[in-house]
């Protein structure tokens, strides 16, 4: 289940836009081997707003793209790869049957301005910035070289997929 909750006014949200992020997300977790029933929120947000929760949760005071926050945590290095057959998971992380992954924060003024700024359609901006968050989710990071590399790959791939590209 993907719940989508827009709460900014700077940039125009329609069907067609929340049925591509929907369509990325399911597929990005499907290719990532969550082959169970699922929740993941994603908020939409405007500079302000992500400047303030980036302040409130990072204790960094500035504008961001996006914020990840996963409700599951791995062992450093590992991500979610068929581990709820395994038994990794335990019951506690279910929620009426559903894995709950976490919440993303999305500015979509942000997108928009780095869509300008990278010279790509504001389309790919948003599915890389929400395939990228939903790695994050699945325990992906980039804060080593081998990490970040494993990590874009995988975002790029995905988008592929969708014939999002750069």
């Amino acid at each position: 289940m993907i719940y989508l909750d827009n709460r900014q006014s700077e940039v125009e949200v329609d069907d067609d836009f929340n049925g591509t992020i929907r369509k990325v997300i399911d597929y990005a977790l499907k290719e990532e081997g969550v082959n169970i029933p699922y929740e993941i929120s994603i908020i939409y947000v405007d500079n302000e707003t992500i400047r303030n929760i980036n302040s409130d949760t990072r204790k960094i005071d500035k504008v961001t793209d996006v914020l990840s926050f996963p409700m599951l945590d791995y062992p450093k290095g590992q991500v979610y790869k068929n581990t709820y057959e395994d038994q990794s998971f335990h019951v506690v992380d279910l929620d009426d049957g559903y894995l709950v992954l976490g919440d993303i924060v999305l500015s979509l003024e942000k997108a928009k301005e780095q869509s300008e700024e990278y010279g790509h359609s504001y389309l790919r901006e948003t599915c890389y910035l929400v395939i990228h968050s939903v790695l994050h989710l699945l325990g992906y990071d980039h804060m080593e070289e081998e990490e970040k590399g494993i990590m874009r790959k995988r975002e790029e791939t995905i988008l592929s997929e969708f014939s999002i590209v750069r």
